[in-house]
């Protein structure tokens, strides 16, 4: 029997329904997509073989791993989420001088880890408010690596360890605790690019098309059953019922899951290149994408 595959972050769907737990162990990164590149890089027991991260965070490291002479072990081989991702931006709820955006130049941004997703939107929200006078997106804003959610959350209250003064997290993750009181919504960010990517090892693409095609099958049937997808949502990503619907509403998910498309790459490039996120070259989709989208 062949080893199974080791996969961060897999619709659920394809492992209730379509029997995708039969090839892969299905592996929780709650660290981001930061931990996930380290982790498909990785020779160790904490390995990964396949990701669905944020495309950004993606990208950033083969961009880097490229720009350093050094190989990833790794590509990018399909498009999870068309949709871009709405980023909130946040405060602690009781913090004073920082009502805005524009309050943010020079801050403190918790990120949860160097690479991370929340990490390269620091650079991209200096970028598109025009704080890159030095070229360098982090020399307008002074990373703090906290950790997880939690971690980030407790980071911009007023007595919380490790200090920053906001940090940005998905959209919906993050409202129940603007809500309760816990933190203060500023503003709002979305990637100028679709948000989730899936990336594998090259030793695991013989095995990609079978774990592909149960993906799409589970993406089928999610679009197919809005009232099981509710339930789904509201159980294991705890959001409230409204919640769910909202996000169901915006998001779109391609009909073939298969496939990267080069221009998307290329442009990514570019943005995180313009917002110092690369020191050397970083390359373009000819040395990341594996298999691309016709």
């Amino acid at each position: 029997m062949a080893t199974k595959l080791r996969v961060g972050y897999v619709p659920a769907f394809a492992h209730q329904h379509f029997g995708l737990d039969s090839i892969a162990e299905l592996i929780a990164e709650p660290l981001g997509t930061g931990a996930l590149t380290s982790r498909l890089k990785a020779k160790d027991q904490e390995s990964l073989d396949v990701a669905i991260g944020l495309t950004e965070g993606l990208v950033s490291d083969l961009g880097k791993t490229k720009a350093a002479g050094n190989e990833a072990g790794y590509g990018l081989v399909g498009t999870y989420v068309q949709s871009p991702l709405c980023w909130a931006i946040v405060t602690g709820a009781q913090r004073a001088g920082i009502d805005s955006v524009d309050d943010l130049k020079g801050r403190r941004v918790g990120v949860s880890r160097i690479g991370s997703g929340s990490y390269v939107m620091s650079s991209v929200l200096a970028d598109q408010r025009g704080w890159l006078d030095t070229g360098s997106g982090l020399a307008a804003l002074e990373p703090v690596v906290a950790g997880n959610f939690a971690a980030l959350r407790e980071s911009v209250q007023d007595s919380g360890k490790n200090p920053s003064d906001f940090f940005m997290w998905e959209h919906f993750t993050t409202r129940k605790y603007w809500e309760n009181g816990e933190l203060k919504r500023i503003g709002e960010i979305y990637t100028p690019w679709p948000s989730w990517v899936v990336a594998a090892r090259d030793s695991a693409q013989p095995q990609m098309k079978e774990v592909m095609g149960r993906i799409n099958e589970g993406v089928r049937m999610f679009k197919e059953r809005p009232e099981e997808a509710v339930k789904h949502i509201t159980s294991t990503m705890h959001y409230s019922e409204l919640d769910a619907r909202e996000w169901l509403e915006g998001v779109k998910f391609p009909d073939d899951v298969r496939g990267v498309e080069h221009g998307m790459v290329d442009s990514t490039v570019g943005i995180l290149r313009k917002a110092g996120l690369f020191s050397g070259e970083p390359g373009g989709a000819e040395h990341m994408v594996t298999y691309q989208r016709q």
